[in-house]
């Protein structure tokens, strides 16, 4: 005979304040209470990572870590949500963390302004008590090591791929990565995780517009990066938004037998 596991979760039933609103009026106390509790680690605030970190912080989640080493660069100001003139040579993670505390003063934040690779990619993993992770690292091998580790450790995740050389929103989708395709940074992505005995299991949101390769300029001198490719302002804002909603979504719909106390 089959046995029967049933995951049983307490959650506190903490105060829904006034600005949370529209989204109590859209979700209902229960589903609302489980973003409230629920905790989430960005990973990567540039143009797709920051709108997904901005709109998980508005969907009421209560706890969250944001990682990025990065400082704001004039070339970021096309795209990027902390890029500002007044912002140039400021860590993105404070101008980030100031943003989303205005939105909601009462919001757990952990700010990392770390490279996320290596040792402390482990570290945060193994002592976070994540519900849920977003990957929108855009250098390959921190991302691959990211990926796996999450996946090792059972940590839901959804990973961004490259919205750059895209302009036709209404093509990005959701999908396993086995069934991305027309994506640059994707199939290096399926590359280095199957030589890691991964081929599926990771949700992605992709682009299969077919890229130009007429629009990406050679970097000589850039960290941590070999190339950079164009970008428009809107498609790491929609890829950032898709990517947060896969998270809220599986959030706020997971199948548990909820205690509110």
């Amino acid at each position: 005979m089959k046995r029967l596991f049933c995951r049983l979760i307490f959650i506190m039933k903490k105060e829904i304040k006034s600005w949370m609103s529209r989204t109590q009026l859209l979700l209902g106390d229960e589903q609302l209470h489980k973003l409230i509790n629920a905790n989430v680690l960005v990973v990567g605030l540039g143009g797709v990572g920051a709108i997904a970190a901005e709109m998980i912080a508005r969907s009421g989640v209560g706890k969250m870590t944001i990682v990025d080493a990065d400082t704001v660069e004039e070339t970021n100001r096309n795209r990027q949500l902390p890029a500002l003139i007044s912002s140039d040579g400021k860590l993105k993670t404070g101008i980030l963390a100031e943003r989303l505390l205005d939105i909601n003063p009462d919001l757990d934040l952990t700010i990392i302004s770390k490279y996320f690779r290596d040792d402390l990619t482990h570290e945060v993993l193994d002592n976070g008590n994540f519900d849920y992770t977003i990957d929108c690292i855009d250098t390959l091998s921190p991302k691959v090591f990211f990926i796996k580790a999450c996946i090792d450790r059972k940590i839901p995740i959804v990973s961004s791929m490259g919205a750059g050389s895209k302009v036709d929103p209404t093509q990005v989708q959701v999908a396993d990565i086995s069934e991305s395709y027309n994506c640059h940074l994707a199939r290096y992505v399926r590359k280095y995780l199957h030589k890691l005995g991964i081929e599926n299991g990771l949700k992605v949101v992709f682009s299969p517009e077919q890229p130009s390769k007429e629009f990406q300029i050679r970097l000589m001198d850039a960290r941590n990066k070999k190339s950079a490719v164009g970008t428009i302002s809107y498609m790491p804002a929609v890829f950032g938004c898709v990517v947060a909603s896969v998270a809220i979504q599986e959030l706020y719909k997971k199948q548990t037998f909820t205690i509110i106390v």
